[in-house]
């Protein structure tokens, strides 16, 4: 069975209180208490499919209010529980691939999971000592677990406390995502101890092979939901508008910048300084990338009074979550990253983002660009491209991802001299350029799209 909707709007004239079955008044008022009135169509479309029992394969553009089409669902389920959980009684489970979108995830179900008597979350990612988390669980008790698919399955590993024999639903958020980074032997593992008969959603924005072979694991004959935005594409044979199924959503305006290697820098400074006031994410393929940009930037003169904030996996948890809050809070500013932050993550008001690097992964490209136009809003996104990577404008034409050209700035500064300038005085800078140069090509050579991307 499978429900496609195709939807231009961030909101259906839907409110949650118009949901059948019916929401419980509590969580109804937390939603109003938020200011959720009406559902987004993958809202409309999954909550009550998860309030009557059936297992749902969700595949919808990026910001479109996945989060709730589950947190909601599942609080409403653990509220039907005939009885109060026992301290260790696992009723719920939450799995998404990184400690930030977890995170996000646990905040959002706070006020929801409140209505609850006696339900314990339980949030459970990396950079926190195991010992302390397992000290938490003994001491406290957990019933609904939110976290990484490395540390639930560590956790499950050491613990026989926990009772999982009465969970009432898993939930496995950017599902292609926890595939791709080789959690697939933990996620099989977590699935292995729950009951059969609960009820399964898997949420994700690019359904994969992987994907579809683990919803034919997990899940019993699920509902699968499509939520779609629709786009006006131009065709060239005919020359007339169509309408296009786009993986992106509809405020999302996407261009493209052909330009030389070392007319990049050039480029970028030239965008920045031209919208002071703008909200950016820009994207580097690794962590030594972000490091040396991170260091390279401050120092040049047009970039004075610009806010740079840098964000990678290798950075230790207080400090990527310092980092985190610190861009969310900013009105403008620049947060300079990799794919640690493509995904899931609501980071209010930002207004551009910038793909200096191609992400190795194609699938990723729709998640980062995802960080802005999200619920409605417009945004614009910007990949930069060398002449011999022009293929893949087409290829993800054929993907669903539209693009149009933007012209190289004539008004760009020469920013090289600058740099080399700066690396022959700063011991620091020439070391991270190496590393950051090193770490680039390899990471370029295992690009997924090698037949388009030569290197």
């Amino acid at each position: 069975m499978s429900d496609v909707i195709d939807s231009n709007k961030a909101l259906t004239s839907t409110r949650f209180s118009d949901l059948n079955p019916s929401l419980s008044e509590p969580v109804l008022e937390a939603l109003t208490a938020a200011g959720f009135e009406f559902c987004t169509p993958v809202q409309a479309a999954t909550i009550p499919l998860l309030c009557s029992y059936k297992d749902v394969a969700v595949d919808a553009a990026t910001g479109s209010g996945k989060t709730l089409a589950f947190v909601v669902p599942l609080v409403e389920l653990l509220r039907r529980s005939s009885a109060p959980p026992k301290p260790h009684q696992v009723m719920g489970i939450i799995i998404s691939p990184t400690r930030e979108l977890s995170s996000q995830i646990f905040k959002v179900a706070e006020p929801f999971i409140s209505t609850l008597s006696n339900v314990r979350p339980m949030l459970l990612v990396g950079g926190v000592e195991v010992k302390a988390d397992i000290r938490k669980i003994e001491d406290k008790g957990a019933n609904l677990l939110i976290g990484t698919p490395g540390r639930m399955y560590d956790i499950m590993e050491r613990m026989d406390i926990l009772d999982f024999r009465n969970l009432e639903i898993l939930i496995l958020d950017e599902a292609d995502r926890l595939l791709d980074m080789g959690f697939q032997k933990q996620i099989n593992s977590i699935i292995s101890r729950l009951p059969k008969l609960r009820r399964t959603g898997l949420f994700s924005a690019t359904q994969t092979e992987a994907v579809e072979e683990l919803s034919k694991a997990g899940l019993r004959n699920p509902v699968r939901v499509e939520v779609r935005a629709e786009v006006k594409r131009l065709n060239e044979s005919t020359s007339s508008q169509q309408l296009a199924a786009s993986k992106t959503p509809s405020g999302l305006h996407i261009e493209y910048l052909e330009c030389e290697a070392d007319k990049k820098l050039s480029q970028l400074i030239d965008l920045l300084t031209k919208n002071k006031t703008k909200k950016f994410i820009i994207y580097f393929m690794t962590c030594a990338s972000v490091d040396y940009w991170d260091v390279v930037l401050p120092r040049l003169s047009s970039l004075k009074g610009f806010t740079l904030i840098s964000l990678h996996g290798q950075m230790k948890q207080a400090a990527r979550e310092k980092a985190l809050a610190s861009f969310t809070s900013l009105s403008s500013g620049i947060l300079l990253c990799t794919d640690v932050a493509a995904r899931g993550l609501d980071i209010p008001g930002v207004d551009c983002i910038v793909q200096y690097d191609l992400p190795q992964d194609p699938n990723v490209f729709i998640h980062r660009v995802g960080r802005t136009a999200r619920m409605g809003r417009q945004g614009s996104a910007i990949v930069f491209l060398m002449p011999k990577e022009e293929a893949y404008v087409e290829f993800l034409r054929r993907r669903g991802v539209p693009l149009e050209e933007r012209k190289c700035s004539d008004e760009a500064p020469d920013i090289i001299p600058l740099i080399r300038s700066a690396a022959k005085k700063d011991r620091n800078i020439m070391e991270k350029g190496l590393r950051a140069f090193v770490s680039y090509i390899r990471a370029y050579k295992e690009h997924h799209c090698s037949y388009i991307l030569r290197t």
